[in-house]
């Protein structure tokens, strides 16, 4: 028996994951309120002390953790064009697992300086120009940055012709420079930004975030929970050395407050009569929906869909809809007590939509067009209309008996028949919540996270959507 800890530090709870990787079993899962703001052993110690009354008094032979408490991961980016150089940075840190507070194109103003101030983001990253192209914008926009004398780290990796210039503008900053994420036009070059961002997270954030107190309890590795997710979704589609993944996915985390989406997929077109339009988006991609949430961002629901569609899926009138949502927004914590409960059919609804609205707009669109050679197809985005995996999760949603119609609501409908998502697909819902711990479990054994995955998610069948 070769029993590890697996700890997930998030905003609201810590959640625990002990597993036996010799015979690959979860002996125990445990969650706690996240204590960030006093002591965040106080949450683990008590998270520990529920996963004891389940596992017993185990020593762990060792521990790995990750974190979105405080806030997350914050960082700011600015680029040259918003479709590209400021595109680029932005899927950068979304990749990194990062919360994308603020995204900055063309040169920074004033205003747009004292944004940033109040922003107080952990990480800058500056970009901007393709190798041997424009360097004006990145030169003022550092310059901008060193006036203010930031407090926070910055990560240049822009245009390779200037970037020793920036950084010797920045000096007495804490500086990191990369590679190009867009060395040349439409080419995407993320990988060694994402790699030093996780780096100063690790460094830095964690020590900022109070969550160096239990950095001694730590065999090895801190990483963004997102990051371990993704980390979790990549194997899981592709698979290791020693066992196969189960193909192209589409993985929706909706929470309280925001809903991750991500995509292991190449989402090229494969039609000849199809164009892409835009930049070329990354296999491994992921987005986040910052006002489509369960409770905190609840009105985000239906600001994005309409009252009338959560009063026709619910069952519920619209006036009971308003009702619910207003008593929802105020009070949080607040779940479906049973099944005929009115909160309980609210709750299928703005889930529904939830998933329905992120996934649309993180897969790509298809547009029709007239040339010289007839019927042309305008692709723009992912295509992931091909994808036959749906993993759902997220702590509003794997409790829920109707967890696997809520995922059916990723699929493709007749009511938006240009949107790129899976027409069909096998849907998986990670009831235990164990998606990040495996994403952590996999840095050192990644066959046996992966095996535990494909035992451990709930498979509920081949799906196509139904029209809600």
């Amino acid at each position: 028996m070769k029993p590890v800890l697996l700890i997930d530090f998030g905003s609201t709870y810590t959640k625990l994951t002990a597993v036996d990787v010799d015979s690959e079993q979860i002996l125990g899962t445990a969650a706690a309120y996240t204590t960030v703001q006093t002591d965040i052993n106080d949450g683990l110690n008590k998270g520990l002390a529920i996963l004891r009354q389940k596992t017993g008094d185990i020593e762990f032979s060792e521990c790995y953790a990750c974190s979105s408490a405080a806030g997350g991961l914050r960082m700011v980016t600015s680029g040259l064009v918003p479709e590209l150089t400021s595109e680029a940075a932005r899927l950068a840190s979304l990749g990194a697992g990062a919360k994308v507070v603020g995204v900055y194109s063309f040169q920074l103003t004033e205003d747009d300086i004292e944004d940033i101030k109040e922003t107080k983001p952990d990480i800058f990253l500056l970009v901007g120009g393709t190798d041997g192209g424009n360097t004006e914008c990145i030169l003022h926009n550092a310059k901008m940055l060193a006036e203010m004398k930031p407090s926070f780290p910055i990560v240049i990796a822009g245009n390779r012709s200037c970037a020793r210039q920036c950084q010797r503008l920045l000096e007495g900053c804490e500086v990191y420079v990369c590679e190009n994420v867009m060395p040349k036009f439409g080419v995407l070059n993320i990988t060694p930004t994402q790699k030093k961002i996780r780096e100063i997270f690790l460094n830095r954030i964690v020590l900022a975030k109070g969550l160096s107190k239990i950095t001694s309890l730590l065999s090895d590795i801190m990483m963004p929970t997102p990051s371990a997710v993704l980390q979790a979704m990549n194997l899981l589609a592709q698979g290791c050395d020693e066992e196969t993944g189960i193909g192209d996915l589409v993985a929706v985390d909706v929470g309280g407050a925001t809903t991750d989406i991500y995509s292991i997929a190449d989402g090229m077109p494969k039609a000849a009569n199809t164009v892409y339009k835009g930049l070329p988006e990354p296999f491994s991609k992921r987005t986040v929906e910052g006002d489509i949430g369960m409770r905190y961002s609840i009105n985000g629901i239906v600001e994005a869909t309409s009252i009338q569609r959560v009063s026709e899926i619910s069952g519920l009138s619209v006036s009971r809809a308003e009702e619910l949502i207003k008593y929802l927004s105020e009070n949080t914590d607040k779940v479906p007590e049973n099944d005929g409960d009115d909160l309980r059919k609210l709750d299928f609804a703005l889930a529904s939509l939830a998933v329905e609205t992120a996934v649309m707009r993180h897969a790509g669109t298809m547009e029709e067009t007239y040339t010289m050679m007839g019927l042309t197809y305008v692709q723009a985005g992912k295509d992931l209309s091909g994808v036959k995996q749906v993993i759902l999760t997220g702590g509003s949603i794997i409790h829920s008996p109707d967890a696997a119609d809520i995922a059916r609501s990723a699929l493709y409908s007749p009511m938006h028949p240009m949107s790129l998502r899976p027409k069909e697909a096998d849907i998986w819902v990670d009831r235990k919540y164990i998606l990040a711990a495996m994403g952590l479990l996999s840095v050192h054994y990644p066959g046996a996270a992966l095996r535990i995955m494909k035992k451990e998610l709930e498979k509920n069948g081949y799906s196509k959507q139904e029209n809600l």
